[in-house]
């Protein structure tokens, strides 16, 4: 795939908010779909992602939904941020290569002028297919630098990785890995709001790349 030449057409759409968050939004040339929202973890984001690319051979793939952050990382209640990189933190293979397997580092697709144009914050993000967060987690997510935590981001990357097509991913922060509240508690406490904050962002990142070349974004 040319990433310089090819422009990026985004045709109108409607995003319905339901009852929990935005996920999934894939690009093809004059396509927008939304997956559901209730295909949650690693393995529905895996097929969701392969069947997608397959059907719409997409120039793009934005990956757009909710995240724990940890403010010891500088993440608050509401921040939205574009991801620099992905990778898992419960992948767990003690063997030399397959470590580095398990822990699948991707870097998400380079838009610097997305980044600058709407002011995003930028971080890395790991994830896994909990919502809690085991000890043994909270060690990869270390290792891994991770600002956020989500349960698709890294698969749906994974995904594109095989089929070669640019992915970015959006994610909006609902609740605090490490604040006082209980994850659960926070997470349905502010997800009302916070996808709203999100849906926002995700349509500025929309109106940004419609139209232009890779070479722009």
């Amino acid at each position: 795939m040319d990433t310089n030449g090819t422009d990026i057409d985004v045709v109108g759409h409607t995003c319905t908010q339901q009852e929990y968050e935005i996920h999934d939004l894939f690009f093809a040339n004059l396509n927008l779909i939304l997956s559901e929202v209730d295909s949650v973890g690693t393995i529905s984001a895996s097929l969701v992602t392969y069947a997608s690319i397959q059907a719409l051979k997409p120039d793009l793939i934005i990956n757009a939904g909710t995240a724990g952050g940890f403010k010891a990382k500088g993440a608050s209640i509401g921040d939205v941020f574009l991801i620099s990189d992905v990778a898992f933190h419960d992948r767990r293979i003690p063997i030399p290569v397959f470590d580095l397997y398990g822990v699948g580092q991707r870097q998400a697709f380079s838009t610097p002028n997305l980044l600058r144009g709407l002011n995003l914050k930028v971080c890395k993000l790991s994830t896994g297919d909990s919502l809690d967060m085991s000890s043994q987690d909270e060690t990869s997510i270390t290792a891994n630098d991770a600002t956020i935590k989500d349960m698709e981001g890294a698969a749906v990357a994974y995904v594109a990785d095989l089929f070669k097509v640019p992915a970015i991913f959006v994610k909006a922060v609902t609740d605090l890995v490490d604040g006082d509240k209980p994850t659960a508690e926070e997470f349905m406490q502010n997800l009302v709001a916070v996808t709203a904050a999100l849906e926002q962002s995700v349509s500025q990142v929309i109106d940004f790349i419609n139209g232009k070349r890779f070479s722009e974004l």
